[in-house]
């Protein structure tokens, strides 16, 4: 039972270090991010290929990702979860630079006797996580007593946040004038980086994932394998529900379930008339039990004849197409940072 990845290898592998190099001419040094389901590929796959990118910094999500990058590469280790009071036993490692976002924190570590390496996150209009620009004095007299290694900076995913992370940048320097004048940015383009870090006078460090590691998807194709095949007749029923068959057709199932992420989503963002509409539409249809699934058959996605099992789905075919034959492959639209592929194809 086959959900797989295939990676045109030399495709993928070219575009992802001409973004590090065209990064590195803008003046900006790329720190690639894997975390969760490493974008579809896996953290220790993306671990491994940020050594063969050569690059001195991979960050992780949380500090459970760690043992799964660690063999894999090399370099430094950012935490991109800040660093809490329960976590005091992950100091130690020197080559983790752990993020700092709150004050009481900050003052936590500069009293012990490691003297961490840490990055002192800033709130941004993100609101998630940061210290306050107004607590950037207080901030300032505790550094001395940790290895301080810039300001780190989460901004919205919407928007040309370039000027909030000029403004806060220099708001952090004008606090902590004798730092390290590096700023660690999030969702930034690389030019907006590079102009960020002209207009502070300081390096910048792009941490990346999503544009670095599927910012082209064309090299990448997520097939599932045909397990079986069943003719229906209108009446019959079918699936653990036992729905009755509308009318003729026929039932396949395939590789890919909830297990792998298959049909799993988060909220929609509809923030745009179009996107509500389709909110709207899908859930009317799902509420007269149809949902589209995400596999295509004769070049157009088919609904799922119910919905999906944990490790397999059975979708609906009408009479009119000509079913696939078991083992063949399908090609299948998943979104890649929510699904676990059972296998890796580097073509």
């Amino acid at each position: 039972m086959s959900l797989t990845l295939h990676i045109a290898a030399d495709q993928w592998r070219g575009r992802v270090r001409r973004y590090v190099q065209d990064a590195s001419a803008a003046g900006v040094t790329v720190v690639p991010v894997t975390k969760g389901n490493g974008y579809g590929f896996g953290n220790a796959v993306l671990a491994a290929e940020a050594a063969r990118l050569g690059v001195a910094t991979l960050a992780v999500g949380t500090y459970e990702e760690l043992p799964a990058v660690t063999t894999e590469f090399g370099g430094d280790l950012l935490v991109l979860s800040p660093w809490r009071p329960w976590l005091a036993g992950a100091i130690g490692d020197d080559r983790v630079v752990h993020t700092v976002s709150r004050l009481e924190d900050l003052r936590q570590l500069a009293a012990g006797a490691a003297r961490p390496r840490v990055v002192v996150e800033v709130l941004t209009s993100m609101r998630r996580h940061g210290i306050d620009p107004g607590e950037l004095a207080e901030t300032a007299k505790l550094l001395d007593d940790v290895r301080f290694e810039g300001f780190a900076l989460h901004l919205p995913l919407a928007g040309d946040h370039a000027a909030e992370a000029t403004t806060l940048a220099r708001r952090a320097f004008e606090a902590v004038p004798t730092a390290a004048r590096t700023v660690w940015a999030s969702h930034l383009s690389a030019e907006h980086a590079a102009a960020v870090g002209r207009d502070t006078d300081a390096e910048v460090r792009l941490r990346v994932a999503t544009a670095l590691w599927l910012g082209d998807r064309s090299g990448l194709t997520p097939r599932a394998t045909v397990l079986d095949v069943h003719r229906v007749r209108r009446g019959e029923t079918y699936g653990y529900r036992q729905r009755r068959a509308r009318r003729d057709g026929s039932i396949v199932v395939v590789a890919g379930g909830t297990a792998h992420g298959v049909a799993l989503q988060a909220p929609v963002a509809a923030s745009s008339l179009r996107q509500r509409a389709t909110a709207l539409a899908r859930g009317g249809l799902e509420a007269g039990g149809r949902s589209l699934s995400p596999f295509r058959v004769a070049g157009k996605q088919r609904w799922f004849a119910e919905p999906p099992h944990m490790q397999c789905s059975m979708i609906w075919l009408p009479a009119d197409v000509e079913p696939p034959t078991v083992g063949d492959q399908l090609d299948v639209e998943v979104r890649f940072t929510t699904t676990t592929f059972t296998h890796l194809a580097w073509d």
